[in-house]
């Protein structure tokens, strides 16, 4: 397994890099054919290469993906090492030690009929191109598992996420001499102000409203990137806010996506457009919790030490594929920490108990 783990760490697989996913596709394809016994079929959508492995009529989805948010050379300061018994290096834990697992849990079982593998190549940038393929891949199945890492050093399952949206406010203003003539410009820079408070809000704000919270807490909207103007002497003409939404439920996420629609000018002469909206939905409790008492059961026959779920934040191709109906569990993958991070890494010593867990639960599901 750990060989397996080099060979995908050592191919770099940036989202935004489309030759370089294709490449970290071939090598994720011929692990699984050797494992599986099957080539999978390679779907390119817009340029991203997506893999997948279908086996007889599929009552189990397996999800992972194969793109991390590492740009190209980043294993030149942060290099594969294994030591002490943890694995390090670019995309190790978030998620190709997840692949490694899936791909050995299914090889331990007399045969993989009934399970569909997903491995998409945009997952770290929220699925555009293969949203469409994983919804498709999910009808008709019974559950859907997420080879996602788990939530947190303990190993911890990841049975609830929130919800995402992604909102860029563009304020239209007026140019304007900032010297001789200010006043006959509309300044967007001064809107953008009044409106990053607005903003700010608005989570709060939907707490007020009776939007009942969950595991997950309340909703959180946060004003992120802000940019503006074209010079120092010229009064703003443009103003630009990206807004950064996570939504517990799906009628805090549309609350929500009616308050940003409904921002009002505060500047005279101004004028507001707000583009983008919901992406994934959330994940949900209901949707795991079956799944995750089975989880548990296994765990404890395997004699693994007792799971523990945890609502998360972060999104995931989880949220699709509970929000198309299907009971999902997530972050059923690697242990470790640091993903995102220079200090991302593996705990080896969990890897195969979680490969056996993993194994145990398709068994269950396709039975």
């Amino acid at each position: 397994m750990l060989a397996d783990l080099e060979d995908l760490v050592l191919c770099e697989s940036f989202s935004a890099d489309h030759a370089a996913v294709a490449r970290s596709a071939e090598v994720v394809g011929a692990l699984g054919a050797r494992l599986l016994g099957a080539g999978p079929e390679m779907i390119v959508i817009d340029g991203v290469t997506h893999l997948r492995w279908t086996f007889g009529t599929p009552r189990v989805l397996l999800v992972g993906h194969h793109d991390t948010v590492w740009p190209m050379g980043a294993l030149q300061k942060h290099p594969w090492s294994v030591a002490d018994g943890i694995a390090r290096g670019p995309g190790v834990l978030d998620m190709k030690a997840g692949l490694v697992q899936m791909f050995h849990a299914l090889a331990s079982l007399p045969s993989p009929d009934g399970v569909c593998v997903l491995v998409n190549g945009d997952e770290e940038v929220g699925s555009p191109t293969s949203r469409q393929l994983i919804e498709e891949s999910v009808r008709g199945c019974a559950a859907a598992l997420v080879l996602e890492a788990s939530a947190d050093e303990e190993g911890a399952l990841k049975t609830a996420r929130k919800g995402t949206s992604r909102y860029e406010v563009v304020v239209h203003g007026r140019a304007a001499h900032a010297g001789q003539e200010p006043h006959k410009g509309v300044n967007a820079a001064v809107e953008a102000a009044h409106q990053v408070l607005s903003i700010a809000g608005l989570g709060d704000s939907v707490g007020a409203v009776g939007a009942a919270p969950s595991v997950l807490g309340f909703a959180t909207v946060t004003p992120t990137l802000l940019s503006a103007g074209s010079a120092r002497n010229t009064v703003p003409a443009l103003a630009r806010v990206s807004v950064d939404v996570r939504a517990p439920t799906t009628a805090a996420q549309d609350r929500i996506d009616e308050l940003m629609r409904g921002l009002t000018v505060r500047t005279p002469g101004a004028r507001l457009e707000v583009l983008g909206g919901r992406q994934r939905p959330p994940m949900e409790p209901e949707s795991s919790a079956e799944l995750f008492a089975l989880a548990c059961r296994i765990a404890a026959e395997l004699g693994l030490e007792p799971l523990r779920g945890i609502a998360v934040g972060g999104a995931s191709d989880g949220n699709y594929t509970a929000a198309a109906g299907c009971p999902t569990l997530d972050g059923l993958g690697a242990v470790g920490g640091g993903a995102h991070a220079d200090t991302e890494y593996v705990e080896i010593a969990q890897m195969v108990p979680r490969t056996r867990l993993l194994t145990q639960l398709i068994d269950h599901t396709t039975s």
